[in-house]
């Protein structure tokens, strides 16, 4: 009982799937939380207690530290944890505001 391209196959489009334009709960949450949360209050309350550094790599943005924290929390994930998704999730690099991040970017941890 062979199945055949043209005819008994079922498509994406015969089930009314389009996985390229679908969003997911996750996307429609965090575009939800760009909305109500008032980031620019809280760069606000947070910038004049925000290290500065003077040597080394520069940090990344006040914003971009500030909305990778939220994610963690809201994602219960840890700093290992969130890394590795700031890797392999573009949704969530998109929303932290990174375009791409490298194998440069490290988080200050412990040595095992």
């Amino acid at each position: 009982m062979g199945m055949t391209a043209d005819n008994t196959a079922m498509k994406q489009q015969d089930l009314g799937l389009n996985l390229s334009k679908r969003r997911t709960r996750k996307a429609v949450f965090l575009d939800e939380m760009n909305l109500v949360v008032p980031w620019a209050e809280l760069l606000a309350l947070i910038a004049p207690h925000a290290p500065r550094a003077k040597t080394g790599r520069p940090p990344f943005e006040l914003e971009t530290m500030l909305r990778i924290h939220f994610v963690q929390q809201w994602f219960g994930l840890s700093d290992l944890a969130m890394e590795e998704a700031l890797f392999e999730t573009a949704l969530y690099r998109e929303f932290v505001g990174l375009s791409s991040v490298g194998s440069e970017v490290q988080w200050n941890r412990k040595p095992a």
